[in-house]
């Protein structure tokens, strides 16, 4: 398959482009800065430079132009104020998926936040991100030409992943490994029968792929 990843410069990204190009997937990854290209030439992944904060529609459907499935893993990331988490965490997640539309790219796939809510209350940055998160995946949910799935980790880490795992709508708070995110979306990317689900993920005791199965009702 190819698979385009907005935020391919992230840090969960970056591990899922490599797992997927060793998997034997054509991936190419959207960043901001043409600096980062190296490293996701060494993760294996094509970059590509585009920012989505001002990007068309049409300039990312380019992108977008031929691929099997688009992850989108952007975020404004830690340090960005109210402002970005609206520019970057809805509008740029909906902008990748008009695109994704536009290219007749059916398999989407979001890496949300546990707690998103286009309702959260609150003043802090958090809130904010919060909403912009659960306002972008009530737009994805609503698209009948995507064959979407939602994915909502809980608190990440940068310990080993383990590939243990509990993968379910609800699976109340707790932490998981970007080690174990990762191989979770190139799990679902490999599963569409998952289409069409939101689902969270913490550290558990269920293997990853058995997990998978089990929400993907095999």
């Amino acid at each position: 398959m190819r698979i385009v990843i907005a935020g391919g410069h992230g840090r969960i990204a970056l591990r899922l482009e490599r797992l997927l190009s060793h998997a034997g997937h054509e991936v190419a990854g959207i960043i901001r800065k043409p600096e980062q290209g190296n490293d996701l030439r060494e993760a294996g992944a094509e970059p590509v430079v585009l920012d989505l904060e001002s990007a068309s529609v049409e300039m990312v459907a380019a992108v977008l132009q031929g691929a099997d499935a688009a992850v989108f893993a952007a975020g404004a990331g830690p340090g960005s104020g109210a402002a970005r988490k609206e520019t970057v965490d809805r509008a740029a997640a909906v902008l990748f998926a008009d695109a994704a539309e536009r290219a007749g790219v059916r398999r989407y796939l979001v890496v949300s936040s546990m707690g998103a809510d286009a309702r959260h209350p609150g003043d802090q940055v958090f809130d904010a991100y919060l909403r912009a998160k659960g306002a972008a995946d009530d737009d994805i949910r609503a698209r009948t030409a995507l064959n979407w799935t939602i994915l909502r980790p809980g608190s990440l880490t940068d310990d080993a992943g383990t590939g243990l795992v509990r993968l379910e709508a609800h699976t109340g708070r707790g932490p998981v490994p970007r080690d174990d995110v990762a191989a979770a979306l190139a799990e679902l990317l490999d599963t569409p029968a998952t289409a069409g689900l939101t689902l969270e993920l913490i550290a558990g005791s269920t293997p990853l792929s058995v997990a998978v199965k089990a929400v993907a009702g095999n």
